[in-house]
């Protein structure tokens, strides 16, 4: 996309947009914060250069299933900074609120970038497409017209996510109070009825976001989708699943 076209849909996206509180996760573990630390922590504030932090002005909603343990699923807020046109890096919460706690990181790459890895670093980078036209992957408070034009951007990339803190219940297994254990390599999802019963439909009926809506205002981006490796990473683990829209496609 021309930074010249961003520029100005984002400008139309700050006069209207806003998003909907989000937040389903654990409190963090530990005492709470004293009146010395928050005066130390409100100086900070007011004292020093953030501008790393700062930068990571793209907010985007999406969902992962752990490639090492498909059935550990994770809603993802992420808040990204487009460092050149084709990579970008962001920060992953498990909610949209000041409570929210940060649980990953993730890297995004064009098709040019991950065509230039070598074989064995493309297994550890998931597809987007099914994400993106599905309607699965979000950009809430965003005009229609800004949110698909990033979409339509993002089309054949790929991201290597980590998630380092499972604020997520896993099973019979309750959510983490920290961060546990070692990071898990996430994935994407490549077919419908892969996501748990709720997973999607819950995140979204509290952000007021129809993903059947988002999906058929997508399809027709279909038209520029290009095969991508990793598509059928996951297939053995969901034998229930369902078909893709048109244009999810292995490579």
């Amino acid at each position: 996309m021309e930074r010249s076209l961003l520029s100005s849909l984002l400008a139309v996206a700050l006069g209207v947009g806003c998003s909907s509180p989000r937040k389903d996760s654990p409190e963090a573990a530990g005492r709470e914060q004293s009146p010395k630390s928050q005066v130390l922590e409100a100086g900070a504030r007011a004292l020093q250069d953030t501008t790393p932090v700062r930068q990571f002005d793209i907010y985007l909603v999406g969902f992962h299933p752990m490639k090492d343990d498909p059935a550990m699923q994770m809603e993802a807020h992420h808040y990204c900074h487009q460092v050149n046109q084709d990579f970008a890096q962001c920060v992953l919460f498990d909610g949209n609120t000041a409570s929210a706690n940060m649980n990953g990181v993730e890297y995004i790459i064009s098709e040019r970038l991950f065509e230039s890895l070598p074989a064995e670093e493309r297994r550890s980078w998931h597809p987007h497409n099914y994400e993106i036209l599905s309607g699965q992957l979000v950009a809430p408070g965003l005009p229609a017209v800004a949110e698909k034009s990033l979409m339509k951007d993002k089309m054949n990339s790929y991201g290597k996510t980590w998630h380092v803190w499972m604020t997520t219940p896993h099973g019979d297994k309750p959510a983490d109070t920290l961060p546990l254990g070692p990071p898990h390599l996430a994935w994407s999802f490549n077919r419908d009825g892969e996501a748990h019963p709720g997973l999607v439909e819950n995140a979204f009926q509290q952000l007021k976001i129809d993903p059947t809506e988002k999906r058929k205002d997508r399809a027709d981006l279909s038209a520029v989708a290009h095969p991508q490796e990793g598509v059928d990473a996951l297939k053995g683990a969901f034998p229930g699943a369902g078909a893709a829209p048109p244009g999810v496609q292995p490579k």
